[in-house]
């Protein structure tokens, strides 16, 4: 009999005027994007360290949708659309063994498959957090 994996614990919620920020700390790769992008928002040094309220949601959006992994998610209460997956589909391989990948996508994980539109996925297979990439194979150096 094989056993199934734990329940993932829920992605964390901020609550803002207008939208909604999802972030997945088991996802997230320290691209930084959020942080330098709009760091009245996303401020490691504070907490919460999302306020999506210190900028208006479509700029909140725009910065959401350049994190790679796809750790940061935003669904907007304001009546504008959610995230739009990029046309077509990119996946590129990077030098650590990082498959990258923008799209409409449908993502096989170990609790079901998962919508999504920016992961960032293990080449090496030795993740902790199949089949999205955390660092703790081979590609660790290059983290």
């Amino acid at each position: 009999m094989t056993s199934q994996p734990p329940p993932r614990p829920a992605a964390k919620s901020y609550d803002g005027e207008g939208i909604v920020v999802g972030f997945d700390a088991h996802r997230c790769l320290h691209a930084a994007e959020c942080v330098r992008g709009l760091p009245a928002v996303f401020d490691v040094d504070r907490r919460p360290w999302v306020q999506p309220d210190n900028a208006p949601a479509d700029e909140v959006a725009e910065v959401i949708h350049r994190c790679p992994s796809g750790a940061l998610q935003y669904h907007r209460t304001d009546g504008m659309p959610d995230e739009v997956p990029d046309v077509p589909t990119r996946v590129s391989l990077h030098a650590d063994g990082v498959l990258h990948v923008r799209g409409d996508l449908e993502v096989a994980t170990p609790y079901g498959p998962r919508h999504e539109t920016r992961v960032m996925l293990c080449g090496c297979g030795a993740t902790a957090n199949t089949p999205y990439c955390d660092h703790s194979g081979p590609c660790a150096g290059h983290g």
